[in-house]
């Protein structure tokens, strides 16, 4: 059926011209000379059958070729991307976001209902900046504990790889790395995610995606505070490297009065301390899961004295070998020494050669015991207090030292094999 010149004119009239598409960071790329190709009236959108403005481009090197896939009407009136539909604030499915907000934007089905909303949505969006959503997303957007804790605070890039190459599952692909699809393994058939419709996803019905979110959701840790109710210090990691304590107390001072900020640069983390309990545990329930300083979403934790964690018990792992001595009570304290303590070696002699004289009775400490004997008791002259040429002329006992009494536990206990004795 063939339609007239006027009525022809009054749809050419409602078809979107568009300059940019509206795009998540995602779907973007991380390309800053993202290269698109525009095309007039290219394709009808998928939600509301109008012609409108389609955008093709690359996100990035060895990515899949990306376009627009619905209206920037029906993306404004849920505040969604123009390719993968996700929310442009959250990152989030529209069925998450919507049971987070408590939203029932019911729109219309048939045809006729939803041109007729759609040129209402329209003569709406011109009043605007462009910038805001429509509707009842629109109204309804405010700040969301769960929607924190569940968006996301960088782009997710893997969404942009390319397909997997059907011939590489076949066993049939012969292009090699040549191939610009991925060689890897799918997923299972019966897996949910491989049904996806994007009706579905628009107006958040029977959307996998988002019912995988939504369980998850629901099994989120909760941060306990502590017994100790002394305990009024927040430990706060994976922070970024710029960021200054200024900043920090600016961010966490709404909470309470804080005592001290303990900035650590090279943990990237830093420890607030309030003064009052109450505050503390008001700054971990606000924060947990939910802070996100320049763009890097940080961690919230309990911070807990050293000094009241418990010192390790210390265990003496020292055992006895046969032919050591047992270690002193009271160890030499080489630092501290008086000055009659202290001996210097004549020139020219070793230490082998040194007479008793000399040898101060506290070097000799492990042969005190009663079952050892005392070193050069039983050598001529010893006691005599003579010289030290007389003593090297007298005998030739004095080069060797007594050994403990039984059996040497090791070969190196030998002073003959050690190179104490001349030779």
């Amino acid at each position: 059926m063939s339609m007239s010149k006027t009525t022809n004119t009054y749809n050419r009239q409602n078809w979107e011209d568009a300059e940019f598409p509206i795009l998540c960071q995602t779907c973007l790329g991380d390309n800053p000379y993202v290269r698109m190709i525009k095309e007039r009236f290219g394709k009808e959108c998928k939600i509301c059958t109008r012609p409108f403005t389609i955008f093709r481009w690359c996100p990035g090197a060895r990515m899949r070729f990306k376009k627009t896939e619905v209206c920037q009407t029906c993306a404004r009136i849920k505040n969604v991307c123009q390719t993968c539909l996700l929310d442009l604030e959250y990152g989030l499915p529209i069925q998450v976001r919507d049971a987070a907000l408590k939203v029932a934007d019911n729109l219309p089905q048939s045809d006729v209902n939803k041109e007729y909303y759609i040129q209402n949505i329209d003569a709406q969006l011109q009043d605007g900046d462009g910038t805001e959503a429509a509707g009842a997303v629109g109204r309804s957007l405010a700040a969301n504990d769960m929607l924190t804790k569940l968006a996301r605070t960088a782009p997710y890039y893997k969404r942009n790889r390319p397909h997997i190459c059907s011939f590489w599952v076949k066993g049939e692909c012969k292009r090699g790395e040549e191939c610009p699809y991925r060689h890897d393994k799918p997923n299972e058939p019966d897996d949910p995610l491989c049904e996806q419709n994007i009706k579905d996803r628009y107006y958040g019905r029977n959307d996998p995606v988002a019912e995988k979110i939504m369980k998850r959701a629901a099994s989120l840790p909760v941060l306990e505070p502590p017994e100790d109710r002394n305990i009024t210090t927040l430990y706060v990691g994976n922070l970024p490297e710029e960021i200054t304590e200024p900043e920090l107390r600016d961010q966490f001072y709404q909470y309470g009065e804080i005592r001290s900020i303990a900035l650590v640069p090279r943990q990237t983390c830093a420890f607030v301390q309030y003064t009052k309990r109450s505050a503390a545990e008001l700054a971990a329930e606000r924060t947990f899961n939910k802070l996100v300083l320049h763009g890097r979403k940080s961690s919230i934790k309990w911070a807990h004295s050293q000094a009241k964690q418990g010192a390790a018990v210390k265990t003496d792992r020292r055992f006895d070998v046969a032919g050591i001595p047992p270690p002193s009570a009271k160890p030499n304290d080489y630092f501290n020494l008086r000055q009659e303590q202290i001996n210097v070696m004549p020139a020219g002699m070793k230490l082998h050669q040194l007479p008793a004289n000399l040898v101060p009775a506290s070097a000799y400490q492990m042969y005190s015991q009663p079952s050892y004997a005392a070193p050069y008791s039983g050598l001529d002259g010893a006691a005599d207090g003579e010289g030290a040429a007389s003593t090297s002329t007298s005998g030739g006992n004095i080069d060797v030292i007594p050994p403990p009494p039984g059996q040497m536990a090791y070969p190196s206990q030998d002073a003959s094999r050690m190179g104490a004795l001349k030779k």
